[in-house]
Parts: C-alpha cells; sequence; structure tokens
C-alpha cells in the first residue's frame, strides 16, 4: 500500500496548487481530507479538466470540483475484496480508511495484481500441544490439521506470501518433524522458513527469547498463532502499525455474549430496571501481533511467556502500544466444533 503523506489535499486547496501535485506524484491522484484526515474524497486529472471546461479558475479552490463518493476499503479488506471493488467500479486506485474513515493509504490495482516482496519478518507460533482437539492432535500437531483440504499452517503461509511477506521463521515444538518435513526451507510455498525449537512449553511470546542475533528482526515484524484462519490483510496491518508510530500492536476482534436471563439492576435492594436478555459486548486478543524489535527486552530468557503478559509489561513501561480491530473472517480453531466449523467454511471463504 502506498504511502499517501504528499498527496493529501484540504479543500480550500487551489486547482494551481493541486495540479502541481498531480503532477509530481506517480500516483496521478489527490485526497482530499480534514484537518483530523478524515477522507472528504477524491482529485485527479479528469476532474480538474472538467472543471476547465466550465471556465473555473486555476485560482479558486477545489472545493467545488472534487469527487465527494469515492469507492473505498477498509483498512479490515483483505486483498481479494479490494480487487473485486476495483472490478466492479472500474477503477485502478482505491483510498484505503480505518473505521473512524482516517486516510491510512492507498491501493493500485496494478501493485494489487503483483505484490511486492517484503523483509518484514513473519514468525508463527506453531509448538502447542493442542490439547483440546483430541484425538485429533494424538499424532498431527494441530498447526497441520487439515482444513480444506490443507494443513492450516499451509493456509497461513500462502496468505502471507500473497501480500509479499515471505521471511517466515516458525517456532515449532510438540512433533515439530512432521511440520519440518512438509514445508523444508519453504522452497516450494515460494517463501523462505527457519525454525526455533521450543524443548518445553513456552507460551505465545516466551519462544521469541529464543532468537539467534541473526534472526532478530530490524523492522516492524508479525508474530501469529498457527491454529487461527483469517483474510486479514496483512499489508493494512502492517501500514496502521507503521502510521500510528506503535511499539506492539494488538489485533483484536469484538465477541458478542448475550445473557440468556432478564438482568435485574439494583441499587439497596431496590430494583431499579429489569433490562431482558442483554447483549455485552467485547473486543478480544485474536492471537495476531506487529511488534517493534524493541520490544523483545522484556521477554525474559528461555522462560514460559505469555503474549498477553507482555503487553501487560508494555501498557506498565507506558509504550505505544495500539488495537487492530478485525472485521474480516477470522476463527481460532481450538476445539473439535471450530474444526469442523472451519471445514465448513473453508472454500466460501478463501
Amino acid at each position: 500500500m502506498n504511502n499517501i503523506n504528499n498527496i493529501l489535499v484540504n479543500k480550500e486547496a487551489k486547482i494551481l496548487d493541486v495540479i502541481k501535485i498531480i503532477e509530481l506524484g506517480v500516483m496521478q491522484i489527490a485526497l482530499v481530507v480534514d484537518s483530523d484526515r478524515k477522507l472528504l474524497g477524491t482529485i485527479n486529472d479528469g476532474d480538474i479538466r472538467r472543471a476547465l471546461i466550465s471556465n473555473i479558475s486555476l485560482n479558486d479552490t477545489i472545493e467545488n470540483i472534487y469527487f465527494k463518493t469515492p469507492a473505498v476499503a477498509n483498512v479490515n479488506d483483505s486483498k481479494e475484496t479490494i480487487l473485486n471493488i476495483c472490478k466492479s467500479k472500474k477503477i485502478h486506485q482505491i483510498p484505503v480508511i480505518d473505521n473512524d474513515n482516517k486516510i491510512i493509504g492507498l491501493e493500485v490495482l496494478d501493485e494489487l495484481i503483483g505484490s511486492s516482496i517484503k523483509s518484514n519478518k513473519v514468525i508463527l507460533m506453531v509448538g502447542g500441544l493442542g490439547t483440546r482437539l483430541r484425538p485429533l492432535t494424538e499424532n498431527t500437531p494441530k498447526p497441520m490439521l487439515l482444513v480444506g483440504g490443507k494443513p492450516i499452517l499451509q493456509t497461513i503461509v500462502e496468505k502471507f506470501a500473497s501480500y509479499g511477506f515471505i521471511n517466515i521463521i516458525m517456532c515449532i515444538g510438540y512433533k515439530s518433524n512432521i511440520i519440518q518435513d512438509f514445508f523444508e526451507d519453504g522452497s516450494k510455498f515460494n517463501v523462505n522458513i527457519e525454525y526455533v525449537l521450543e524443548d518445553k512449553r513456552m507460551g505465545t511470546a516466551g519462544a521469541l527469547s529464543l532468537l539467534s542475533s541473526e534472526q532478530i528482526p530490524e523492522e516492524s515484524f508479525f508474530v501469529m498463532n498457527g491454529d487461527l484462519l483469517t483474510n486479514v490483510n496483512f499489508e493494512h496491518l502492517l501500514e496502521f502499525h507503521t502510521q500510528n508510530n506503535a511499539k506492539s500492536t494488538m489485533c483484536v476482534r469484538e465477541y458478542d455474549f448475550q445473557v440468556p436471563y432478564g438482568v435485574v439492576n439494583m441499587e439497596n435492594g431496590k430494583i431499579q430496571a429489569i433490562e431482558e436478555k442483554p447483549i455485552n459486548k467485547f473486543f478480544v486478543n485474536a492471537g495476531i501481533y506487529m511488534l517493534e524489535s524493541s520490544c523483545l527486552e522484556f521477554i525474559p530468557n528461555n522462560e514460559f511467556y505469555d503474549m498477553p503478559t507482555l503487553f501487560e509489561k508494555l501498557i506498565e513501561e507506558n509504550k505505544d502500544i495500539i488495537s487492530f480491530p478485525l472485521r474480516e473472517y477470522w476463527l481460532d480453531i481450538g476445539r473439535i466444533d471450530e474444526y469442523e466449523k472451519a471445514n465448513r467454511e473453508y472454500d466460501q471463504i478463501f
């Protein structure tokens, strides 16, 4: 996704100035935003030419000529979703916004079709025992269970590769030979795979302390549990993390829980109100993260350590940590019923 800071303009900008911005930029478009960086619309060479035909002066502002209802993509939209929008709208560029309508970036169709290779590393936590999925995991590590006719972990690897993230480290433990024999060095999946072996349970963050000096990422990196199926746009996640100057980003998923009874609200024993079967909404940890290498110093060496504990430590240290709400498909395959659901839905989603 393209950086768009040099093509942002406000609606009071003069047409002549916007022409210069468009001509100097490689994307041939400008994005109109307000003071809070919220997207108001777009303006391109065609909009300006139509204005000039109408005898509008170059010294007028763009307020009355920019396109106020452009097609947009959400930061959570998958690559496939964005491609479908571009195809249906017959457009080659599409602004990407977050859930507050703030501009995040600009996707270009030609670049979507052929994603460039990125150097950011992907660390996959695939060493768990998968006890809740027994007997399926008695002879097979959970990430290697078949969903849609292929291992869960293969779908994860292929998803990252589709966005250009090909440098992968797998933190392996339980029946690790099965994972290594299947993926080897990753070349048959067009990725580069290294392995870190856990000789004991390390939690969802502890294995990061086992990285060698050569494996420690020099830039923002992904950490993801190896039992997830998701359509999250990893490129947008990286862009969101970077633009917010975050030290760590946690993907979160909205979770609804309906109380099956009427809830009685009381004060000093006196009933104030009765709410029938209310629905409570929470955000839960989705098991996908972005971290800076400076976060690794807070992980104890060679000890069991979970990712939520790391985030609690980062909060305590007043580090810049943010959330990235997921609205695309996401499923944590931790129980038999979730495994069965994944197989029912796989073809439709992926």
